[in-house]
């Protein structure tokens, strides 16, 4: 009797050919290397010698009017509990009364002079993150870091204040 036997049959797979499809090469911009946050000490001051409102300064103003705000705000808020505290107090006095009146008038226009600030303060942050803070709205020039650094909420430069300031006074006149 033969023998079966079994063949075994090659089985080949047929080799598919793989193709790298790149992306036709476009002259690409050159990546800008982004370094982490820029950090400064809290003794910096910005100088002369820097370039003119360049990420330190920004930095610096920011923090500046930001701690300015939170002054401003906590000032606000114990000024009114406190002066809403003593409103228990009525005195029968009519002497004692207006003067209470008066106190809580002054005090009251100082906390309204104090939230049109911290308004300013806002638009301010605002201008630093659109890149123009420290350039005057009218002029478009540089204000100057000594005048920044007076007023970090001015808007105008010198001049263009003085002529913003001669404006409102001829409106008032009329």
């Amino acid at each position: 009797m033969p023998k079966n036997s079994k063949v075994k049959k090659k089985v080949t797979k047929a080799k598919t050919k793989t193709v790298n499809r790149t992306k036709p090469k476009t002259v690409s911009k050159p990546k800008e290397i982004k370094k982490g946050p820029i950090k400064i000490s809290k003794t910096y001051i910005p100088k002369e010698t820097e370039k003119y409102m360049c990420e330190k300064h920004k930095i610096f103003f920011r923090m500046k009017l930001q701690e300015w705000k939170k002054e401003l705000v906590r000032a606000n808020n114990e000024a009114l509990y406190n002066g809403s505290m003593d409103d228990n107090s009525i005195s029968a006095d009519i002497v004692d009364q207006a003067s209470s009146y008066t106190d809580k008038n002054v005090e009251m226009k100082s906390i309204n002079r104090q939230i049109k600030l911290i308004s300013e303060i806002d638009k301010a942050l605002a201008r630093i993150r659109e890149d123009i803070y420290g350039y005057c709205l009218d002029t478009a020039e540089p204000i100057g870091l000594k005048r920044l650094m007076a007023r970090p909420v001015a808007k105008y430069t010198i001049a263009a204040q003085e002529k913003h300031e001669k404006d409102e006074k001829v409106h008032a006149d009329d």
